[in-house]
C-alpha cells in the first residue's frame, strides 16, 4: 500500500525519526579504519571521501556517525522522503536520485556537494539491487570527482532482518554495532568499460570482507577487530588498457604498457563464514 497523503507521510516521518534516533542512542557503537589515512567523517581533514556501504546497513551508521559535512544519496521514492527527514534531523544533507530515476540530477548534486567540501555516502547496490552487487555509478562518480572511495563494513551483534530484496538489518536495542573503514580506493579519471567492471568487482570484494569482519567484531566484542579472516586482495588499480592518462597515477609514470591480472579469489559474505564457522545472519 502506497501512502500518498503528504500530512500522513510527515507524521510517519516524524514518528519514525524519533524511534530510529532512540534506538541508535542505545547502540554500543565503535568505528575504526584499516587504511593508512584516518577516514572518520566526524573529524576535520584535508581530504574528502566517498563512503560506500551496503544498502542493508545504511541507516544506523549514517544516523550514529552523521555530520553536516556528509551528503547522502537517497532515491526519489516515497520511502526516500522518509529517509531524508531522518537524515536532515541529524544534520546530513540529501541528494535525491538513483540509477533508476533522476540519475543525471543525482550526479550533478553529488558533484556539487563534492565541490562544497562535503563527504559523500552511497549504497552501491541500491536502491533495488541485486543485493551486494556494486553498480557502476559509484565508480563513475569517483572518477569524475577525483575523490577516493572508502569501503565501510557494518556489523551488528544481534539484529532483525526484513523480508526485502536486501534483507535490511534492524539492530536490536542495546546491541553492539561495529563499523570498519577499509583502505581508500583511488579511481583514475579516464576509464574504459572493462576497467569500470574490474573496479566494481574489487569494491564488492572489500565490502563483503569488511562486513564479515565487522560482524565478527560485533559478536566477539573487544577494543579492535579480530584478526581471524585472511585479508582480501590489495586495492591495486585494475587498469586493463594501456597506460592511464592521469599523470598522478604511478602506472602512468612507468613509461610502459601495464596489464593487471584478474583477481583469482571470489570473496562473498556467504563464503567468508565457512572459514571460521561463524554465521553472518
Amino acid at each position: 500500500m502506497k501512502i500518498r497523503n503528504p500530512y500522513l507521510v510527515r507524521a510517519i516521518g516524524w514518528s519514525g525519526t524519533r524511534l530510529v534516533r532512540l534506538v541508535a542512542a542505545t547502540l554500543r557503537s565503535d568505528y575504526t579504519f584499516l587504511g593508512p589515512l584516518p577516514t572518520d567523517p566526524r573529524r576535520p581533514s584535508g581530504q574528502s571521501f566517498i563512503y560506500a556501504l551496503w544498502h542493508e546497513y545504511f541507516l544506523m551508521p549514517v544516523v550514529r556517525f552523521g555530520t553536516p559535512r556528509l551528503a547522502a544519496l537517497v532515491s526519489r521514492h516515497r520511502d526516500g522522503e522518509l529517509l531524508c527527514m531522518l537524515l536532515r534531523s541529524v544534520g546530513v544533507s540529501c541528494v535525491r536520485g538513483s540509477s533508476y530515476r533522476g540519475r543525471v540530477a543525482a550526479l550533478r548534486g553529488m558533484l556539487a556537494a563534492a565541490r562544497n567540501g562535503q563527504h559523500l555516502a552511497i549504497t552501491p547496490d541500491g536502491p533495488r539491487g541485486p543485493r551486494r552487487h556494486v553498480q557502476a555509478g559509484v565508480i563513475y562518480l569517483a572518477a569524475r570527482s577525483g575523490w577516493p572511495i572508502v569501503p565501510v563494513g557494518v556489523g551488528f551483534q544481534h539484529c532483525w532482518r526484513l523480508p526485502s530484496w536486501d534483507r535490511f538489518a534492524i539492530p536490536r536495542p542495546f546491541t553492539r554495532m561495529r563499523c570498519i573503514a577499509g583502505e581508500p580506493l583511488h579511481v583514475p579519471p579516464h576509464l574504459r568499460a572493462a576497467d569500470i567492471s574490474a573496479y566494481c568487482q574489487l569494491l564488492r570484494q572489500h565490502l563483503n570482507y569488511l562486513s564479515a569482519l565487522a560482524r565478527l567484531w560485533a559478536r566477539r566484542g573487544g577494543a579492535s577487530p579480530p584478526q581471524l579472516l585472511p585479508p582480501p586482495p590489495r586495492l591495486v588499480p585494475p587498469i586493463s588498457h594501456d597506460l592511464c592518462r592521469d599523470h598522478r597515477c604511478p602506472r602512468h609514470q612507468l613509461g610502459r604498457r601495464v596489464r593487471t591480472a584478474p583477481i583469482p579469489i571470489e570473496w562473498s559474505a556467504i563464503e567468508l563464514p565457512r572459514i571460521n564457522a561463524e554465521p553472518l545472519g
